[in-house]
C-alpha cells in the first residue's frame, strides 16, 4: 500500500537541513543536503510505518494540509 505524508524541511543554524513529518509523532531526521533529509525522511516514514504495522497499530491518515499567512505589525518606532 502507498501512504502519502506531509514532510516539513528546515535548515538549522549550523547549515544542516533537519526533516520531520507531522502526522507521525518522533518521525524526524537529517542532512547535509535538502536532498539528502528528503531522502532520509522517506527512510524514516517507511520504518516507523512498517514498526506500526508489526506492532498492530494502526497508520496515521493526513487528513489536511494548509498553509496559514500570518501578518506581524513592526513595533513603534523601529524600521521594517
Amino acid at each position: 500500500m502507498t501512504y502519502r505524508y506531509t514532510v516539513v524541511i528546515e535548515r538549522d543554524e549550523d547549515g544542516v537541513y533537519i526533516a520531520v513529518c507531522p502526522a507521525l509523532p518522533g518521525c524526524y531526521t537529517q542532512g547535509r543536503t535538502y536532498q539528502e533529509a528528503l531522502d532520509h525522511i522517506r527512510d524514516a516514514i517507511a520504518l516507523h510505518l512498517q514498526a506500526r504495522q508489526d506492532l498492530g497499530e494502526p497508520i496515521p491518515v493526513e487528513t489536511a494540509v494548509e498553509k496559514v499567512e500570518v501578518t506581524l505589525e513592526s513595533p513603534s518606532g523601529s524600521a521594517g
